[in-house]
């Protein structure tokens, strides 16, 4: 041991005699000193930054099929498909039950009897109506012959009490039925619908029908009207009378005389509508 710090003084005594400086701030590393023991392991440092995504492995096992969810609502209705063809025919049925036997002579007979029964209510009707009231009638209309004295206005509110007018002779066919209907009764004149109205101020007039339309298309004045121009009758005769005859003439309308009504025969319901089709129909309540 003296030995070692004797050659450790030595080298150090003769390396400052050597040195060209007597003093120095420096200082000189060491020998390298032997390896240390290996520390303990340090405590898990913060995590870093997300680096680069890597690539993409590969791809794994296909995993069990899983439940059925539930159902979700429905979905709006599509277009309307193309028809498919028509199926086979299926197969017959089973043979039903026989049915029960008709006794259908019996109900012949009924119905029969029903058509006997209706022809003589239909001529019963016609009786009452052509004898007992003497009405006559066309295929659109009733006509009644009033046999009680009035004057023409008096006459034309008892028309309309009954649900008709005064009798308007618009064509030759009713003009000679409503004649014939007169002169059967054995009378020589009565009132009809027929009635003159001032036009202007000058005194001038025309003729209109009950249901005040004019006349148009057929009149049958007398040869004595037709000379007198029944376009200006006479003061005070402004109304129309019939003759037997089948003729016009202007009567004073406070002149009492029978009269004519005429009544509108009821058309089957529907009959009038769209192109003005008219049916026979039932007839309306006879006029009292």
């Amino acid at each position: 041991m003296g030995m070692l710090a004797l050659c450790v003084f030595a080298a150090v005594f003769n390396y400052i005699s050597t040195s060209t400086e007597v003093c120095t701030n420096a200082l000189l590393p060491g020998a390298k000193g032997d390896q240390g023991a290996i520390g303990e392991v340090g405590e898990e440092g913060k995590l870093g930054k997300n680096g680069p995504p890597g690539l993409s492995g590969v791809l794994g096992e296909m995993g069990l099929v899983g439940e059925v969810g539930p159902t979700g609502k429905m979905g709006p209705i599509g277009e309307r498909g193309i028809k498919g063809d028509p199926g086979y025919i299926g197969l017959a049925g089973f043979k039903g039950k026989p049915g029960t036997t008709c006794d259908c002579g019996r109900y012949r007979k009924v119905v029969g009897q029903l058509d006997v029964n209706v022809g003589t209510l239909r001529n019963a009707v016609k009786f009452l109506k052509n004898v007992i009231l003497g009405l006559k009638e066309t295929e659109e209309r009733y006509y009644l012959l009033v046999k009680e004295s009035k004057r023409f206005g008096e006459a034309s509110m008892n028309c309309k009490l009954r649900g008709g007018t005064l009798a308007m002779p618009k064509t030759s066919d009713t003009n000679q039925l409503m004649a014939e209907y007169v002169s059967q009764a054995g009378l020589m004149r009565v009132y009809i619908g027929v009635q003159a109205q001032s036009n202007d101020t000058d005194g001038t007039s025309g003729h209109v029908f009950a249901d005040s339309s004019p006349l148009q298309g057929f009149t049958a004045w007398s040869q004595k009207e037709e000379l007198n121009s029944p376009v200006s009758p006479h003061k005070n005769s402004s109304c129309v009378e019939l003759l037997s005859s089948g003729t016009w003439s202007h009567v004073e309308c406070e002149a009492a005389m029978f009269f004519i009504c005429e009544f509108p025969k009821s058309r089957r319901r529907g009959a009038g509508g769209g192109g003005g089709g008219r049916g026979r129909g039932t007839p309306a309540p006879v006029p009292s």
